[in-house]
């Protein structure tokens, strides 16, 4: 039987078959036990809160410090994966990540905790791997469709750990321990489930569909960073945009279980459920936005396209109004699926757009607009932790902000190329969510 070694030209998401789908399917499994563990400790909050006796400014310094640290992590982790290769980096980042979440349970005091939940925070780079991997074991056609379901397929984690972390919690409970032990003992679950992921990377992939790096005489290209693509203000719009879809994301992911708790006067358990309910839609709803990016772009090209991302923008900060002003929780919950349904679709929709806006820097523009989305998480972090705004209040000032970047996308001329990857173009990797 021949081994392809070449990049795939079609995505079978139920095979395991050959390199590039079990590394497909591995890379998302090693961003979603990220994610799990990223804001494993979210829906735990309200009780962390009571533990540790944090002011709502010192909640807020959190919610910053879990997002922010990515920021950084992500420049370095995207510069590992060309000197190390994807899979050591992976491996790397999985056993050192897992270091503070299993350590998260010595914090006895708002500072220590601070500095974990700050350290935990750069196992968010994780998809900067998930990205490049992927995009080096899939063919430029299919690349972009391949990148929106492992970026998706991650992100449930998010979703998953509002829904399984408080039923871990209450587990630990049940067997006699007390609130403020069982918070502690639960995340020594994600660390577990990130050293098995590191060994299945470890064992059951490699750098790029002809091998590992060292195996095929890899060498770095060394260049200059072509910097003139901070003048163009189509990457600052799409900045912009990825900071209120993604960046709102995040922020939702970190809140969401508090504001049920606080607003509606839900348990741990119930509040934990529907904030998942929020992140399980990015099974579907990120690689549907970059499904329909690809047709409308077939069509009517990248204006289509920035339409599109546009009116995206506007459907989401219609729902974060609607859902800052439910006065139930039958309305919240509806909003809450509405404005994530079209928050998630703008995810994909943005990187409808990313790789054709410059092709010559295509990793340097997706590193520029996936900052965006850890820039807005962090920004608007500033808002929940202001004693003077109340966290209904933040959610209708961030509505009017997304509706207002809508408008700007709209106004935005991404070019009048055809958004269709032409035959010859060279892969090139993603490299930010």
């Amino acid at each position: 039987m021949q081994i392809n070694n070449k990049p795939l030209e079609k995505l079978n998401i139920f095979s395991l078959s050959g390199i590039q789908m079990r590394t497909f399917h591995i890379t998302w499994l090693m961003f979603f036990v990220c994610f799990f563990g990223w804001f494993g400790l979210a829906p735990l909050m309200p009780t962390i809160r009571e533990d540790l006796g944090l002011s709502k400014s010192q909640v807020g310094n959190i919610i910053i410090a879990s997002v922010s640290g990515t920021i950084i992590a992500r420049l370095i982790i995207g510069r590992l994966c060309d000197t190390w290769g994807p899979r050591k980096t992976a491996v790397r980042l999985l056993l050192f990540g897992s270091i503070p979440v299993f350590l998260v349970g010595l914090a006895n005091d708002y500072t220590s905790f601070l500095i974990f939940r700050l350290a935990i925070g750069t196992i968010g780079a994780s998809f900067v791997v998930t990205q490049f991997h992927t995009g080096i074991m899939f063919a430029p056609k299919i690349k972009g469709t391949a990148n929106a379901v492992t970026g998706g397929w991650g992100n449930l984690g998010g979703g998953v750990t509002n829904m399984v972390m408080p039923l871990i919690f209450a587990a630990i409970v049940g067997f006699g321990y007390t609130k403020a032990e069982a918070w502690r003992y639960a995340m020594i679950v994600p660390g577990l489930m990130m050293l098995g992921v590191a060994f299945l990377y470890y064992r059951y992939t490699k750098d790029t569909p002809a091998g590992n790096y060292d195996e095929i005489g890899h060498t770095v290209k060394k260049g200059k960073t072509d910097w003139s693509v901070l003048t163009d203000w189509r990457i600052w719009a799409l900045t912009l945009a990825y900071a209120m879809c993604f960046g709102m994301e995040i922020t939702f992911d970190n809140v969401a279980s508090l504001h049920f708790v606080d607003t509606f006067g839900l348990s741990q358990a119930s509040a934990g459920f529907w904030a998942g309910i929020f992140g399980l839609m990015n099974l579907f709803a990120r690689a549907l936005g970059g499904f329909v990016s690809d047709r409308v772009g077939l069509k009517q090209g990248m204006k289509g396209k920035g339409t599109l991302l546009a009116l995206m923008l506007l459907a989401e900060g219609a729902g974060l109004l609607l859902f800052a002003h439910s006065g139930s929780l039958g309305l919240a919950i509806f909003a809450m699926l509405g404005f994530a349904l079209f928050l998630k679709m703008a995810n994909g929709a943005t990187y409808g757009i990313v790789p054709f806006v410059n092709q010559q820097n295509v990793g340097l523009v997706s590193g520029i607009v996936g900052a965006g989305g850890n820039l807005g998480g962090m920004m608007f972090g500033f808002l929940f932790k202001s004693e003077n705004i109340s966290y209904e209040q933040a959610f209708t000032y961030i509505g009017y902000a997304v509706i207002a970047t809508g408008c700007i996308v709209m106004l935005t001329r991404f070019g009048k190329q055809h958004a269709e990857v032409p035959a010859n173009a060279k892969a090139q990797p993603v490299l930010a969510d």
